[in-house]
């Protein structure tokens, strides 16, 4: 059995003078929303063996922020293709993870994580949770998949389970878009 948890960077300022979009920090909200989903993460108890990363300094700020609720460091792996790939590009990194992590983090960027949720849960009309993730995959959004599969690699198409799907905005009615 391998769970797949995937982290969308938190909100990020397009307020701030950066001459490229791989450089955009996170804003206020984006901070809080970070430490607000590490400390969910926490209190339920999820776990990972390995985590992979955009570098993008919006997810590297947003995995300080989850770590510091979380209680714990996160030192990924940085993999630059992640930043703003295709569900494609992100099913190869998941399927290139070492088999000894039972439970895998991937921490990046939309549209391709919510394409990557799409892609590998099969739609059912009675999936609630699925049904949120297609309509939006906000900022600091959790998705956690379930796969009956010893090898990564083995990951394929409709071959999930979405068991959870979590957004700021539901630990924190402060944290939603209106707020």
């Amino acid at each position: 059995m391998k769970t797949l948890i995937l982290l969308r960077h938190a909100k990020s300022g397009w307020d701030d003078s950066v001459a490229r979009d791989f450089d955009r920090p996170l804003n206020p909200k984006g901070k809080r929303a970070g430490r607000t989903v590490g400390q969910h993460m926490r209190t339920q108890g999820l776990r990972f063996d390995a985590a992979v990363a955009s570098p993008a300094v919006r997810v590297v700020e947003t995995l300080a922020q989850v770590a510091d609720g979380y209680g714990h460091a996160i030192d990924p792996a940085w993999d630059r293709r992640i930043y703003l790939a295709s569900a494609s590009t992100l099913l190869d990194v998941v399927q290139d993870a070492d088999d000894s992590a039972e439970s895998l983090l991937l921490a990046g960027h939309n549209p391709g994580l919510e394409d990557l949720v799409l892609l590998l849960v099969p739609d059912r009309t009675d999936d609630a949770e699925r049904d949120k993730v297609e309509e939006k995959f906000p900022t600091a959004s959790l998705a956690v998949l379930r796969f009956d599969a010893d090898h990564w690699f083995d990951i394929s198409e409709g071959s999930g389970t979405l068991t959870r799907f979590v957004r700021p905005r539901d630990l924190d009615a402060t944290l939603g878009p209106d707020a």
